[in-house]
């Protein structure tokens, strides 16, 4: 079943939780993202993803909101293979993405990357 959303089951979050999947977790780069992920084991039901984009590289806040709410969307709109995969081999994925790129980039390429992110996911897992 698809939904519409992102609903909170589905993010990563929790200052203790985000410690140490950061301390554990397994990184590559797929421009303009920065992928960090962590095979859980305990079967949840679907992927904890955590979004982020740099105040370093963003001193405003409107563009940090526009490019964590691009990434959202093309992450919700192509999940489902890696949901799928999570469901068959019933293991838990936590991971998160962080914009890299120094501009803000158009959302054609931005889910272009997540498109590719997602397959390397559910190839590497």
């Amino acid at each position: 079943m698809t939904t519409n959303g992102f609903p909170k089951s589905e993010k990563l979050c929790g200052q203790e939780s985000i410690k140490r999947f950061y301390a554990s977790a397994r990184r590559f780069t797929c421009y303009p993202l920065r992928v960090a992920y962590l095979k859980v084991d305990a079967g949840a039901s679907s992927p904890k993803v955590l979004v982020r984009a740099p105040k370093n590289l963003f001193k405003h806040a409107t563009d940090r909101n526009r490019l964590k709410r691009l990434m959202r969307e093309a992450y919700r709109l192509n999940s489902e293979p890696l949901k799928q995969h999570c469901r068959q081999t019933d293991c838990g994925l936590q991971l998160s993405l962080v914009y890299v790129a120094a501009q803000v980039l158009d959302y054609t390429a931005i889910e272009a990357a997540m498109q590719k992110t997602i397959l390397k996911l559910t190839t590497a897992l």
